[in-house]
């Protein structure tokens, strides 16, 4: 079912109050609107026995719009579903304080590089130690930059199952949890800062606007010890129930975007209205509103750089790794086959129908019979 109002619309009717956008948000913003519609063409399917036709129009296949991460995610996930392993697996969260975002989004590749690497390192490192597990660990990190307010929250999502390798024997967790968070808490801090310090050193970091005194050594230090001083968040869920809870989660997490259309509510008097769970009341579901040009602006905080992969395989399963590492773990855990379902089967269990059966007879196949691509018959 369509929501009644979609991010599309917001764009479309206020995109122009906009007056400094960058060339990447632009794209976005061109790409969300443009969705779905008669300007990016369309394909028509008709049914193999009753003739029946069905007209869609083509998506855009943008990575930050609303409309289109569903099909990426259900081939995804079908993708991860063949790489599970008969073990625990674990939730882990990686925050980084809020000081540090005004540097971020001026910094955004590079720190979110590191971000990923000094989280990665921590759970590499803590699971090394003999009083912990002991072994060599693989995960996936899914780079989330939102809050439910929309504004610039960065954090990394990790699920790490609870086993890993030593000289080719499988270790496996005995505990309720992973690791222990404050370690993990306290390592991620002091790689993070030393190697956020090498940069600036190095004039690898941009500052403008608010935060060009950062660029002096003593105030980026000051900086520095700022951060040092706060607890910084490790957090670590219950265990997952199983495989199926795992390829549940990966569902709803790896390819999310800031909002979703069925978060927004209404605009009313040049403000959007959405859903948001607020975090220091229970997570109760409340409404929020917000001037169509903040609600744009906070929306654009999250467009990544052009080509940034927000999705990584660490450790003994990062992708040069994982295929020999997922055989070993198997042969020693004596798991049955992997899983192996195609698209239209993970597709018939999320949506509760074949998406390949005509609508009209429920008796043919839906076959492509014509797609046109309007910038293909430009000169």
């Amino acid at each position: 079912m369509k929501p009644h109002l979609e991010v599309a619309d917001i764009f479309s009717q206020y995109g122009d109050q906009l007056t400094s956008v960058s060339t990447d948000c632009y794209k976005v913003m061109r790409a969300i609107t443009n969705c779905r519609t008669e300007k990016l063409g369309r394909h028509v399917r008709t049914c193999s026995s009753c003739q029946f036709e069905e007209i869609s129009y083509n998506s855009c296949r943008n990575r930050h719009c609303p409309k289109c991460q569903f099909m990426t995610r259900v081939n995804w996930v079908t993708k991860r579903e063949e790489e599970l392993l008969p073990l625990k697996y674990f939730h882990v969260v990686f925050t980084l304080p809020s000081e540090l975002n005004p540097l971020i989004l001026q910094n955004k590749a590079l720190l979110y590089d590191l971000l990923f690497k000094a989280s990665a390192e921590t759970l590499k490192e803590v699971a090394k130690r003999k009083k912990n597990m002991g072994a060599d660990l693989g995960f996936i990190g899914v780079l989330h930059t939102w809050g439910q307010n929309l504004l610039d929250h960065p954090h990394v999502h990790y699920i790490v199952p609870g086993g890993g390798l030593h000289q080719k024997n499988l270790v496996q967790t005995k505990r309720k949890y992973l690791l222990p968070v404050k370690i993990l808490s306290q390592v991620f801090k002091g790689k993070f800062l030393s190697d956020l310090e090498n940069l600036h050193q190095k004039g690898k970091l941009q500052f403008h606007g608010q935060i060009k005194n950062y660029s002096d050594v003593t105030k980026f230090k000051g900086l520095l010890s700022e951060c040092a001083r706060k607890v910084w968040v490790v957090y670590a869920k219950q265990p997952f129930n199983g495989p199926k809870q795992v390829i549940s989660y990966l569902g709803q997490y790896t390819h999310r975007i800031a909002i979703s259309n069925h978060r927004l509510v209404k605009i009313e008097d040049d403000r959007v209205y959405f859903k948001y769970r607020d975090s220091r009341n229970e997570n109760k579901s409340k409404i929020m509103s917000l001037h169509v040009k903040e609600f744009m602006r906070r929306f654009l905080l999250h467009v990544l750089p052009r080509g940034y992969v927000r999705i990584r395989h660490f450790g003994i399963l990062a992708s040069r790794l994982k295929k020999e590492t997922i055989e070993l773990m198997r042969n020693l855990t004596e798991a049955p086959p992997p899983i192996t379902r195609t698209v239209t089967d993970v597709l018939r269990e999320i949506i509760g129908a074949d998406i390949t059966q005509c609508p009209h007879c429920k008796a043919g196949v839906m076959t492509l019979k014509t797609s046109s691509f309007p910038w293909k018959n430009t000169a």
